[in-house]
């Protein structure tokens, strides 16, 4: 079953419940998608499986880089993860001095 490895939006369980109340399982997969995002801090594409909830929402925010560095280290998967720190290592490598 798939997961985003952004967001961590994975199966849901639920009822379907009929007219004379009787209850059953169900269950509902999130829409996952094999996505090649582009990273402008590492200037390649990062292949990834997201929610297309999560594509709206990278793009809402302003790209690849900036939704992943806010988001929570506690909802990425260890891919995305490994990526963010990436990310975070190239930023800090590259600011340069204030005296320039």
């Amino acid at each position: 079953m798939s997961r985003c490895e952004l967001t961590g939006k994975g199966v849901v369980v639920k009822n379907l419940v009929s007219h004379s109340n009787v209850k059953t399982k169900s269950v509902a997969l999130p829409n996952v998608q094999q996505k090649r995002m582009f990273s402008r801090a590492l200037n390649q594409m990062v292949s990834l499986k997201i929610s297309t909830h999560a594509i709206r929402s990278v793009e809402h925010v302003g790209g690849f880089d900036v939704y992943l560095l806010n988001q929570q280290d506690s909802v990425l998967s260890p891919k995305a993860l490994e990526i963010k720190r990436r990310i975070k290592r190239k930023i800090t490598k590259k600011k340069p001095t204030a005296n320039q």
